[in-house]
Parts: structure tokens; C-alpha cells; sequence
């Protein structure tokens, strides 16, 4: 039976269940016993200190490593659920999941409008790349997300003359050329200047409601920007769930991670 409705959330379709999910590394559980929901169309922010349980969440989600126990499950609009536990992570990519790590991955030396090209969601291999032709749609594609990550400008720059964060927008454009319905973001704004910062959090809002997304961050002001809802973990669990303001005040969050984040800023 599908889980695509949840009592727990608003009457919004859900896109993704974890339920009562645990991993163990020698031991040490990275994720222990984690539940987490997201809706349709939703940007959640996840923060935590360090050794949380963010990547290994966004490892199982992905196919990376496949959980010890419980369930990871992707809803279809059409009623069908996937166990993305059992699936490989290339299956897992077809299924509408990409995934942005903090170090852009682009192809420097191709054109930014290379860069998309190369990631619209195509058949792959050796055959299919040489007799490939760009059609009226593709370009019409292309030409869309350039303008969503205000690249359009930029199209025939070589990508390594990018700035960072165009490179990291030139990464979630790469992203959006496969036309994903979920995207695992890893700190966006790291290393970003302020301005930089600003613009990504509003590229990142522009994306919510025709994408869902999970964004990690450390940064609290470009969390305070972006954030709808916010889920924090710690030690592998769900610590808080709730808005940026009633999550920030929260005294255990002050005490696991917040306050952590105070004292490394007294003594840098």
C-alpha cells in the first residue's frame, strides 16, 4: 500500500519516506533509527555538527550505501513506490534523484552550454554520443536553465573561467538539464562571497515547487534565507524539526550544534 499521503504533514503528497532507518560503521552508528518525510514540491534545510549523520543520510538516499535496516522510499505521482534501499545508484539516478556534492564536478574545458548538454538526460555511451544531434527541445532546455542560473550570458565561456559560485550554479544546472523531481544539494554557499550567497539562495527558492530539495548547510544566514523547514540532525537521529526561528531557539539545538558554532566563531 502507498505511503504517498502522510497525517503527519499537511494534505501534500509526499515525494520521499526514511523510515526507522539505521547504519553501522565497525560499530558506530552513522544513522540511527532516522525518520524523515518530504513533501512534493518541498526545500528542506538540514543542519548539524559535525558527524551528525548528513552524508551518510544523503549516501543512503543516493545508493552509496545501503542502509543496515528500515526503508528509503521514493513515491511516483502515479500511486507507485520505489525502495531505493534495493536499488543501484545509476537505477536511482534514472528514478529522478541528483545529487550537487560541495566541490563543483564540471567539465572545465568544455563550454558552460557543453557543460549541459552533456548532462541532459540522454542515452549514454560511446554510439549514442558520436551520432547525438542537438534537436529544436534540447537547446530549447538548455537555453531555460541558462536563464535560471543566470548563466545565460556566460553560454560559450569555457567553465573553468568560471567564478566559483557560477561553477557551483553551473552544477545545479547540470542537475536541472536531467529534469530530476529530487535534488540532494551539499553546502552550496561554501566559499561563496556574500553577493554570491544571496544569488544562490534565490536560484535555490526559484527551484521549490517545481523541485524538491534537501539542501545541507552550515552557514545560518543563508539558512535564515532559504529556509522553509528545517530538520536538524544529530547523531544520526531527527533532533528537531520546525521553522528556522522556533529551531534556533530551541535549547537542545543551542547545546548540540549552535552553540558549538558560537564558540568556534570566539575563538577564530
Amino acid at each position: 500500500m502507498s505511503t504517498y499521503h502522510t497525517p503527519l504533514y499537511r494534505d501534500t503528497p509526499l515525494i520521499l519516506s526514511v523510515s526507522g532507518v539505521t547504519k553501522a560503521f565497525d560499530g558506530f552508528k552513522a544513522i540511527d533509527d532516522l525518520n524523515f518525510y518530504l513533501e512534493e514540491g518541498e526545500l528542506r534545510t538540514i543542519i548539524g555538527p559535525n558527524g551528525a549523520g548528513k552524508s551518510t543520510f544523503m549516501d543512503i538516499i543516493t545508493g552509496r550505501t545501503r542502509p543496515d535496516v528500515g526503508s528509503v522510499t521514493m513515491h511516483e505521482k502515479d500511486g507507485r513506490d520505489y525502495n531505493l534501499a534495493k536499488l543501484r545508484e545509476f537505477e536511482i539516478n534514472r528514478r529522478g534523484i541528483g545529487r550537487k556534492f560541495q566541490t563543483p564536478s564540471i567539465y572545465k574545458s568544455h563550454t558552460v552550454y557543453d557543460n549541459l548538454i552533456l548532462s541532459l538526460n540522454k542515452k549514454r555511451g560511446v554510439f549514442a554520443t558520436l551520432f547525438y544531434r542537438e534537436s529544436r527541445e534540447d537547446r530549447e532546455r538548455i537555453m531555460e536553465v541558462l536563464k535560471t542560473v543566470r548563466l545565460d550570458t556566460r553560454a560559450n565561456d569555457l567553465a573553468g573561467m568560471l567564478s566559483h559560485g557560477q561553477k557551483q550554479w553551473l552544477e545545479i544546472g547540470m542537475l536541472l538539464a536531467q529534469d530530476p523531481r529530487l535534488l540532494l544539494i551539499d553546502e552550496p554557499a561554501a566559499g561563496m562571497s556574500d553577493e554570491e550567497t544571496e544569488r544562490t539562495g534565490e536560484l535555490l527558492m526559484s527551484l521549490e515547487n517545481k523541485h524538491s530539495l534537501i539542501v545541507i548547510e552550515h552557514d545560518m544566514e543563508f539558512i535564515r534565507q532559504i529556509a522553509r523547514k528545517v530538520t536538524v540532525l544529530h547523531q544520526g537521529h531527527v533532533l528537531k524539526e520546525g521553522s528556522f526561528e522556533s529551531v534556533k531557539a530551541d535549547p537542545e539545538v543551542i547545546q548540540v550544534y549552535l552553540g558549538r558554532q558560537g564558540k568556534r566563531a570566539e575563538n577564530n
